[in-house]
């Protein structure tokens, strides 16, 4: 199945760091590395909800000065604007008044924007289960890859600027052939491994395999990338049976992945008001940032989430 995706999207141009105040200081370092190394201009981006409320000497009369407010945010935000362009990178702040996942999304259709870099709240053993609620709307509906850096990414780590392994979580849906496809421009834009693992739950095993073997399903997983590309990448398949989150974190560390790629879509309510969910759980945990794709950008692709075979597979990547 051919899927089109956009070049900007594994080699940006432009990058929209969607910044809290006070920033998020390991997301923005991976935003910048991420600038840095493929030379794109970095947006600096903080939505606020807060106002600045004057009064008229002669009137008493109160009013909401917009710009005053803009110039507070702004100040939080301009050493960070200095130290990219001090790296010789373009980089912009843009604030605005509104709820911030609104104006994100909305900023997004006016410029041309390849990729979001975010972070993640984490105020708690509770609270790093939340992936938040901007960071939920933005993820599930944005029209480009956004990239999550959790709170248990090692501080640090990307630094180099090299990403040499990428782990993509897949299943035997079609919407595993634009993450493979997107996994794979991304290893080969950073000349990096390409790991890609299909997680079976246990009580489905036998189901699934219905007399095949891990083997077969590890060949079909493979088949998901384009022979033309596995020329010029090294690509490894992973079938394992498990908990979906257990086997993706471990898979994460053990192949000592830079980067994970799944799609973020098919949330079962319960899921999704509970963040009981996959991707809640990895974000929360992973060590490494997490590239999500949302539905918007999978049907852009051709992906319907259609499965590719009657069996019921298990995507690790949902929520």
């Amino acid at each position: 199945m051919a899927t089109t995706l956009k070049p900007g999207w594994s080699k940006p141009s432009t990058i929209l760091f969607a910044s809290e105040i006070p920033p998020n200081e390991k997301a923005f370092s991976f935003a910048l590395a991420q600038a840095l190394e493929f030379g794109a201009d970095l947006i600096l981006f903080h939505a606020y909800d807060t106002l600045v409320v004057s009064a008229s000497e002669t009137s008493g009369i109160r009013y909401y000065d917009y710009a005053a407010a803009a110039r507070a945010e702004m100040k939080h935000l301009e050493p960070l604007a200095e130290r990219a362009r001090a790296a010789g990178l373009r980089c912009e702040v843009v604030v605005r008044p509104g709820l911030a996942a609104d104006q994100i999304l909305a900023y997004t259709q006016e410029r041309e924007i390849d990729r979001i870099v975010m972070g993640t709240h984490s105020p708690g053993p509770i609270g790093k289960l939340l992936v938040g609620s901007v960071a939920e709307v933005v993820l599930r509906t944005a029209a480009v890859p956004v990239c999550i850096v959790g709170p248990d990414v090692v501080d640090g780590s990307y630094h180099n600027f090299a990403t040499k392994t990428v782990l993509c979580a897949l299943s035997l849906m079609d919407t595993s052939y634009v993450v493979a496809g997107f996994g794979a421009e991304l290893a080969a834009q950073h000349n990096a491994r390409l790991v890609l693992q299909h997680v079976i739950k246990p009580q489905e095993t036998r189901e699934v395999l219905a007399g095949r073997t891990i083997e077969d399903l590890e060949t079909d997983v493979l088949a998901l990338i384009p022979a033309e590309q596995q020329a010029r990448l090294s690509v490894q398949a992973i079938v394992v049976p498990g908990d979906p989150t257990e086997e993706l974190l471990f898979q994460a560390r053990a192949q000592q992945a830079d980067l994970i790629v799944l799609g973020a879509q098919g949330a079962s309510a319960f899921a999704a008001i509970t963040r009981h969910g996959v991707v809640y759980k990895l974000l929360a945990h992973a060590h490494c940032p997490v590239m999500t794709l949302s539905p918007t950008v999978l049907e852009k692709c051709g992906a319907t989430g259609e499965r590719l075979s009657a069996v019921e597979t298990f995507l690790a990547g949902v929520f």
